[in-house]
């Protein structure tokens, strides 16, 4: 069977072989491999950034209202920690057996063709990520507003400058961008550091709950655990760097079980901090659960002084995003005619230059509409879940249907205790598709019309493949 990459046929042999990639490098020499310029310093850092966002400022005041006991809150971020994990293994394999530009979209073309790579880039380029890029810098622009208010459109403002401000550095060079993203990573580290002594240090006691709290059940178990792995959410993006990583057979797998454990024990010590100034009951009435915090150890300058660790967060939420959303582009251009004009890599600054360009101007797109100037968390969650749950769980599939398919590929790291492994990541993902639709009801409604929209485009798509 032929899978179509851009102007000729690519065969399912020339790919067992590795020629998705060394075809791509014989056919567009200006797109030649990236170069691996990514330590394992800088790969735990852009893990971290990924990670660690807005999310753990505002979820668990859900999660503490859905369990309402403070030991399970403690438990379901432990869990959503061991599950990464999990995961992990199972995309480290994946990474440094087929190390691409492309990380997931990559994995799923070889998987299962072109129609279904095709639609997990139409879903990431048109919500997932270029969605994610606005809401960020929406946020970003709401909190800056609170410190110097620019008008009427303040938010929308910063929001556009933000996201110009950060394509500029991605074009500049991957050198910058790393830089600059280990700078956030330390800021992050040390904004969390003050945060988790804020809640062990400050003598307030946590107020008395007004009535028992509802027992803990399966039902809310999973409602919490859809809100916890939305906020460990982004570790999979690593996948994206792959090609760009020095000594990626040792180090992709370190990086994402270092950035991991490092990422579960900020969540769980600053939920611990929580729970310690407010409990769970003042966690769940909460709106601004760290400022309060904050405000409880060191009056008023103490909520300043979280706003700018959010505004930092946010920042480095934005700019990781903006990274890897434009390799899923780059990947995207390669193997349809119609998306030619984003397989450009300009080797000097090791940047998929129109790749960025486009996350950027989709990003703002979204902005000059004010698609999410006040829609809510809530809304988002509604929006990105269900899709995705579902791309997650194909990827999971891949795994095994790459061990089949393809068995003779150097797999340099094989994921630990298969097929078990990869087995729990595979139902954990199916579980949460089913949890992410019954939780959102109509609102995962928007994610399927993406799809939906994005069938006739893929069939033009093809239909220029075959003509170019």
């Amino acid at each position: 069977m032929l899978l179509y990459c851009g102007k000729r046929g690519l065969s399912a042999r020339t790919l067992k072989q590795g020629g998705h990639r060394d075809f791509l490098q014989s056919r567009h020499p200006m797109s030649n491999a990236p170069n691996r310029v990514l330590s394992l310093t800088d790969c735990v850092a852009i893990i971290v950034g990924l990670v660690i966002g807005t999310g753990i400022f505002s979820f668990p005041a859900f999660v503490a209202g859905t369990l309402g006991d403070a030991n399970a809150i403690l438990m379901v971020w432990l869990a959503g920690g061991v599950v990464s994990v999990i995961g992990a293994l199972c995309y480290a394999e994946l990474a440094t057996a087929y190390p691409s530009a492309g990380g997931e979209y990559h994995f799923l073309h070889r998987a299962y063709g072109p129609n279904v790579s095709f639609m997990f880039a139409w879903a990431r380029l048109t919500v997932i990520q270029s969605g994610s890029i606005a809401l960020f810098a929406y946020i970003f622009g709401d909190y800056a507003t609170q410190l110097l208010p620019l008008g009427p459109f303040s938010s929308a403002v910063y929001a556009a400058l933000i996201i110009i401000v950060l394509t500029g550095l991605n074009l500049a060079g991957v050198r910058q961008t790393k830089t600059f993203q280990n700078i956030l990573f330390v800021a992050t580290l040390i904004g969390l550091g003050v945060l988790i002594l804020a809640g062990l240090t400050s003598g307030a006691a946590p107020p008395p709950a007004a009535e028992p709290p509802p027992p803990v059940t399966m039902a809310s178990i999973g409602g919490a655990m859809l809100l916890v792995l939305l906020t460990f959410g982004g570790w999979n993006e690593a996948a994206y760097i792959s090609a760009e990583v020095k000594d990626p057979n040792r180090n992709m797998v370190r990086a994402l079980l270092i950035g991991i454990a490092v990422i579960t024990a900020l969540y769980v010590a600053v939920n611990f901090a929580y729970l310690s100034v407010l409990g769970p009951a003042g966690m769940a009435a909460s709106k601004t659960i760290a400022a309060d915090v904050m405000r409880a150890a060191f009056g008023d300058a103490g909520a300043v002084v979280i706003t700018f660790v959010v505004l930092f967060l946010i920042i480095d939420n934005t700019n990781i995003t903006l990274f890897t959303g434009a390799r899923t582009a780059f990947a995207l251009g390669h193997d349809f005619a119609m998306f030619r004009f984003l397989a450009q890599w300009d080797t000097v600054r090791g940047v998929p230059t129109r790749g960025v360009m486009f996350q950027g101007a989709v990003a703002l797109v979204i902005v000059a509409a004010g698609a999410f100037a006040r829609s809510g968390v809530q809304t988002v969650v509604d929006f990105l879940q269900p899709v995705f749950w579902l791309f997650f769980f194909l990827t999971g599939v891949s795994l095994f249907v790459l061990r089949f398919r393809d068995p003779g590929a150097p797999r340099p790291f094989r994921v630990p205790l298969y097929p078990v492994t990869p087995a729990l990541f595979c139902l954990t993902g199916a579980y949460m598709l089913y949890n992410s639709l019954a939780f959102t009801g109509r609102g995962a409604l928007a994610g399927v019309v993406v799809l939906v929209v994005g069938l006739p485009v893929l069939l033009l798509a093809r239909r220029s493949s075959r003509t170019a």
